[in-house]
């Protein structure tokens, strides 16, 4: 078990660490389009990367129909195991829409030991996400 102080040094030094290991600018909140922020998520229990519509309702559903509708090309050009899940609710109670990618193994971001493997999975999974953000970009605002 480890204390709150102990929890939050390690968190801090995961994202360093990832940051020095694979030094590289990230789309995730810059995509231009409001509502609408790639992320990635690790924490005791899971890790993954995900593309979050949070925004009022009106713009999720149109950002989240456009997605709907490219979803063939991201499982079969991009990301095969992408999960869509229309109303997705955080810890906080706040109902957003998520795409996402889970990695299919028991990590934690206190075991340093699974660290490279959340690293890589991360450069991995984003990487494709931004491609596919990039290339469908102007679908997706429009």
């Amino acid at each position: 078990m480890f204390s709150k102080e102990e929890s939050r040094k390690l968190r801090e030094e995961f994202w360093i660490s990832f940051g020095k290991s694979f030094p590289r600018k990230w789309i995730l909140y810059d995509t231009k389009l409001k509502g609408f922020a790639f992320k990635f998520h690790f924490d005791t229990k899971s890790a993954m990367v995900t593309l979050d519509l949070e925004d009022d309702l009106e713009n999720r559903i149109k950002y989240w129909d456009r997605l709907l509708s490219l979803k063939a090309i991201l499982t079969e050009e991009f990301l095969p195991e992408v999960i869509y899940e229309e109303m997705y609710f955080l810890d906080n109670g706040k109902e957003i829409s998520r795409i996402y990618v889970p990695l299919d193994q028991k990590v934690s971001i206190h075991n340093k030991n699974t660290w490279r493997d959340v690293m890589e999975f991360f450069v991995e999974k984003m990487s494709l996400f931004e491609a596919f953000f990039e290339e469908y970009k102007d679908f997706i605002e429009a």
